[in-house]
């Protein structure tokens, strides 16, 4: 799963309530987040949920790609 906000030169940006939109993830069995930098947990993961923090949209198509 995926989410943040993409600026016109392709910066990716934090969005509200993001440790909640992790916990739901991991709730629903999603393996892997890619999410803005901002928002990633201190740790790089949440529970059982690979987190992949980017700060840009280049960063996460390479995640993604993975």
């Amino acid at each position: 799963m995926a989410f943040g906000e993409v600026g016109l030169s392709g910066e990716i940006r934090p969005v509200p309530n993001g440790e909640e939109r992790l916990k739901e993830a991991a709730t629903h069995g999603f393996k892997r987040a890619i999410v803005p930098k901002a928002n990633a947990p201190k740790k790089g993961a949440y529970k059982d949920l690979e987190v992949i923090a980017v700060e840009r949209l280049s960063e996460a198509l390479e995640a993604a790609a993975e």
